[in-house]
Order: structure tokens, then C-alpha cells, then sequence
């Protein structure tokens, strides 16, 4: 199993247009055939010292492998997000992890 970890910072973290413009966008990418499981959402309520709320939006993907995650990074919805939303912020943070 390949997990592609993904947090994205608004540039502009109180313009509700924004924030559910990329929200629609990362959503947009639920469509692409090589993932299997989806989960989108921003930070949960939860506070300690460890924990990093800072960011607005996480999409937590999952592929049944290395060359699926290859695929999605191509494919054309990605592309076509990349595209049409990367103004919308400041920061992405990726974490891919092998399980």
C-alpha cells in the first residue's frame, strides 16, 4: 500500500470563496481510477504540542502501490487541479508513506 499525505495552506485563510474553491478542487481528484480510498478534511479539533493544525486542508489518498501514485501524478485530473487551484495557496506539505 503507497499513502500519499498532502497539506495544503490558504494564501488567503479567511476568503470562504477560496477555501471552498480548493475544497471542490481537491475533491475533484476522488475521480482518478488508480485511487483506492480518499480522505479530505481539515484539521481535526484536537490540540497538543505535537500536533500541527496550521493547515487548512489535508487529503490523505491511498493507492494499492508505488506505480498507482505514478499514475495519479500524470493524469490529467491532477494536472488540471494543479492548474486551476495552485494560486489558491501558500504551502503544500507532502508525506508519502509505504505500508
Amino acid at each position: 500500500m503507497f499513502v500519499h499525505n498532502v497539506f495544503f495552506w490558504l494564501k488567503e485563510k479567511d476568503n470562504e470563496e477560496a477555501r471552498a474553491a480548493l475544497l471542490k478542487g481537491i475533491k475533484s481528484l476522488e475521480a482518478i481510477e488508480s485511487i483506492k480510498s480518499v480522505y479530505i478534511g481539515p484539521p481535526a479539533a484536537t490540540r497538543r504540542p505535537v500536533i500541527d493544525a496550521t493547515y487548512d486542508f489535508a487529503e490523505i489518498l491511498i493507492f494499492d502501490d508505488e506505480a498507482g501514485h505514478d499514475v495519479y501524478q500524470v493524469h490529467p485530473l491532477h494536472k488540471k487541479f494543479i492548474e486551476e487551484n495552485a494560486h489558491l495557496w501558500e504551502r503544500v506539505l507532502i508525506y508519502d508513506v509505504e505500508a
